[in-house]
């Protein structure tokens, strides 16, 4: 068993929410995060980093580069009472305070070159297609049929949506500017359809053509295919626990407005996995690790007396979709824009450089 002596923090999930805070609180606290994977990546830049190569390796960061005070536990957490956390490989973690961070339930290789490897057999699947079905019509699935028709316009691209329209999380005068400007770049897009993803397989899809059939009956030739639907929230390992009463219908943690789980005194939540009611967006996830960590540095300075508590707001920030490497549609408070103007609102490189400096991660010349 891994003991704590006092202040120790434990954070279960070493995704953008939880890399962050253990990255800001590992000077403060004894610091142990818990992550099936040795690194983390920038998610906003994956949909990028699947046709452009030079992304690639700077947004899969192993957490060793940036955390530099802390304990990093390669493992799963499948269980948890109100002191320690079992982890896959058999090994107890001891908590005075406890953050979970899992976000939604993903399988991902348990090394960087894996990773790494995934996104380049994924470019090259592109890249010697010459058609490509996206099942999912979210902001991911959105955001990668516009980025392969942008950088191969003689690609034959068909969106498979099972919604009555396109960004459900958006505005419908949102989702319709973001269906007209695929269509516009001859994407095919089919609402009010599914295909069966236990058929399809996995966002991994096979080489070579094959035939996918809609519920509609429609069919779908295809080299490639990628599965962007949404994923569950990744809390069932949480339901036989202590915490697991804390657990709504929709499988997302109560967090109060600390964003503490049920109100406990050393248990909070960050990201996807909360009932924050906003966007699930990764910059607001950054938003939750930010006030956790000042709250939690105010409980380690003393008892944190409540009123001197952070207190989290739900945002209402404006959405921004990147349809390939200059345009975007964007949902403001009072209206809706697609094109050059709103595209600016991200930079090329996806908040690719900014977040790594976030992060204290220098390349090798210096530079983030």
């Amino acid at each position: 068993m891994l003991r704590c002596d006092g202040d120790r923090v434990v954070i279960v999930g070493g995704g953008i929410a939880g890399a962050l805070l253990a990255k800001t609180l590992q000077n403060h606290a004894d610091v142990v995060l818990i992550d099936p994977k040795e690194y983390f990546e920038i998610p906003w830049a994956n949909v990028r980093a699947k046709v452009e190569p030079t992304v690639v390796e700077r947004t899969v960061i192993p957490h060793a580069d940036y955390l530099t005070d802390a304990k990093v536990v390669t493992a799963k957490a499948v269980g948890v009472d109100d002191s320690v956390v079992l982890t896959s490989i058999g090994r107890t973690v001891g908590y005075d305070f406890l953050v979970i961070a899992t976000g939604r339930t993903c399988t991902r290789p348990q090394s960087r070159p894996e990773r790494l490897e995934m996104f380049h057999r994924d470019k090259d699947r592109i890249a010697t297609a010459s058609s490509v079905l996206i099942i999912g019509g979210g902001p991911i699935g959105v955001e990668l049929a516009a980025e392969i028709i942008m950088d191969s316009p003689d690609k034959r691209v068909t969106l498979v949506h099972g919604g009555p329209r396109l960004l459900m999380v958006m505005s419908p005068r949102a989702s319709a500017k973001a269906l007209e400007w695929l269509r516009s770049k001859n994407v095919t897009v089919l609402l009010d359809q599914t295909i069966d993803v236990d058929l399809a397989g996995s966002g991994d899809g096979h080489e070579g053509q094959r035939d996918f059939t809609t519920s509609a009956g429609e069919t779908v030739s295809a080299d490639c295919h990628f599965v962007c639907t949404g994923r569950p929230v990744a809390s069932g390992w949480l339901r036989g626990t202590f915490l697991g009463e804390y657990i709504g219908a929709d499988g997302r943690l109560v967090v109060d407005e600390h964003l503490r789980v049920g109100r406990l005194k050393n248990v909070f939540a960050i990201g996807d996995i909360t009932d924050v009611p906003e966007a699930k967006q990764g910059y607001l996830a950054q938003r939750h690790a930010m006030v956790v960590s000042r709250n939690l540095r105010l409980l380690l300075r003393s008892d944190g007396p409540e009123h001197k508590l952070h207190r989290y707001k739900a945002s209402k920030a404006a959405i921004t979709v990147t349809l390939g490497r200059r345009d975007a549609v964007s949902e403001l408070p009072f209206m809706s824009l697609i094109g050059h103007i709103p595209g600016v609102v991200k930079p090329r490189d996806l908040y690719v450089s900014r977040t790594r400096r976030m992060m204290g991660i220098k390349s090798k010349n210096g530079e983030s």
